[in-house]
């Protein structure tokens, strides 16, 4: 089974807690804080096999969750960091955050990495709070908590050329005798529903990669059919070799079947039409298909060259090859995303006001109690260790100096009201 496209969830390791002790060496006589820092959790890395064709593992598991950092240990050791964790995905894969929609990343190359979900630094053991004031502190921090999201996995397969066409053209059989490739091939429409790739060496030498791809039909843009599964595959193709069937034994005319591609490629992504394209009347050896081609000529207004060809009977297929190699000499990759380019000739800094980033929302319950979140707000709560009175008073003075309690009491919040955070309820004291 080909798998190009799936949703799974990572987190990245939590860090270890800082941990509160004491030195207790018998000849030592002032002895001092000695609770080492909790180790950083691991990061989920997903890294490039070229071995990989599909995104078939991923079918079977879906959660992936780094290891936390060691705890802080006394002595003033410090806790052992988390390996990351990596997993492995083929090349062409891109990676996208669910929510968002952002592209995280685009991998290519083997052995090529991302960091997709970070992992949390370790908490601060007590040696990292003395100070004159209080050189003794029992204060720690618990590990922040690793990063977490739902990312979506697309792969888009990595060829130079990119068959396209109506179904049963003839493009599984064209890839079956210009390379070693062997896709299935029966007569009836959408016998390719995966895209098959095969390398093609030119007689003097040359080398490419050729993607026979899924078969298009009309409103294919708006998901009809195969639909986007056809063409996330091609924006990444460099030629585009348009495939048609001059006999027209379906009952389609062969340049309504061209009009019709390009305008489903035009509907997805306007550069695709970018890329050269070479119209293969393929065909050629039935009957009424030569007087076909020559219909298909006087309409076509495109600069675009036409090689007739018969993939069964072998005929053209020797200058068809030699003018994809052409082609592919000189065409550049095209971005699949658009990159802005900086302009470096001239070092200038602007400064503009931009509103400041909340730091936490108050909503009200109907029950009269308060909501408070937000993520700094979540992440210093979970980083504090509530069985010591010590942290809780830390925590409460930076609830204080982010003016929690100020917007609390403009919200109408008084003596012994509920405040929840997260799934904890706390009672507000003025």
């Amino acid at each position: 089974m080909f798998v190009d496209q799936v949703k799974i969830f990572v987190k990245g390791g939590d860090g270890g807690n800082g941990m509160v002790a004491f030195r207790r060496e018998k000849y030592v006589p002032m002895g001092g804080p000695a609770g080492g820092d909790g180790g950083k959790g691991a990061s989920v890395i997903f890294e490039v096999d070229e071995g990989l064709r599909t995104l078939m593992d991923f079918r079977y598991q879906r959660h992936f969750k780094a290891q936390r950092g060691e705890h802080g240990m006394s002595k003033s050791q410090h806790g052992k960091g988390a390996s990351d964790l990596i997993v492995k995905v083929p090349p062409g894969t891109v990676i996208s955050d669910d929510e968002t929609k952002e592209v995280i990343a685009d991998l290519v190359e083997h052995g090529q990495q991302a960091v997709i979900a970070k992992g949390g630094r370790g908490g601060r053991g007590n040696i990292r709070f003395a100070t004159s004031a209080n050189p003794a502190p029992e204060i720690a921090e618990n590990g922040e908590p690793g990063q977490e999201r739902n990312v979506i996995l697309e792969l888009k397969v990595l060829a130079d050329v990119g068959l396209v066409g109506f179904p049963s053209v003839g493009k599984s059989t064209l890839l079956s005798v210009v390379s070693a490739a062997k896709p299935k091939i029966a007569e009836y429409h959408f016998t390719t529903i995966v895209p098959n790739l095969g390398v093609v060496e030119t007689d003097d030498g040359r080398s490419f990669v050729m993607a026979d791809l899924p078969g298009l039909i009309e409103g294919a843009h708006e998901g009809i059919g195969l639909g986007h599964q056809f063409l996330r595959h091609i924006e990444r193709t460099r030629v585009i070799v348009h495939v048609i069937d001059m006999s027209a034994m379906e009952g389609r005319d062969p340049y309504e079947d061209y009009t019709t591609i390009n305008q489903e490629l035009q509907e997805y992504n306007l550069r695709l039409l970018e890329r050269p394209q070479i119209i293969v009347a393929n065909k050629m050896d039935m009957p009424e298909a030569e007087e076909n081609l020559n219909k298909f000529k006087e309409k076509l207004d495109d600069d675009y060259p036409v090689f007739p060809i018969s993939a069964i009977t072998r005929q053209g297929l020797r200058d068809l090859l030699y003018e994809i190699a052409n082609q592919l000499e000189k065409t550049p990759e095209f971005p699949l995303y658009e990159e802005v380019e900086e302009d470096d000739t001239v070092n200038r800094v602007m400064y503009r006001h931009e509103k400041a980033e909340e730091q936490f929302t108050i909503t009200r319950e109907p029950d009269g109690s308060f909501i408070v979140s937000g993520e700094k707000l979540e992440r210093l709560f979970k980083m504090t260790d509530f069985s010591r009175d010590e942290s809780v008073r830390r925590f409460s003075r930076q609830l204080r100096s982010m003016g929690v309690d100020d917007a609390l009491r403009e919200r109408g919040a008084k003596d012994g009201d509920t405040i929840k955070l997260l799934e904890f309820e706390f009672e507000f004291v003025d």
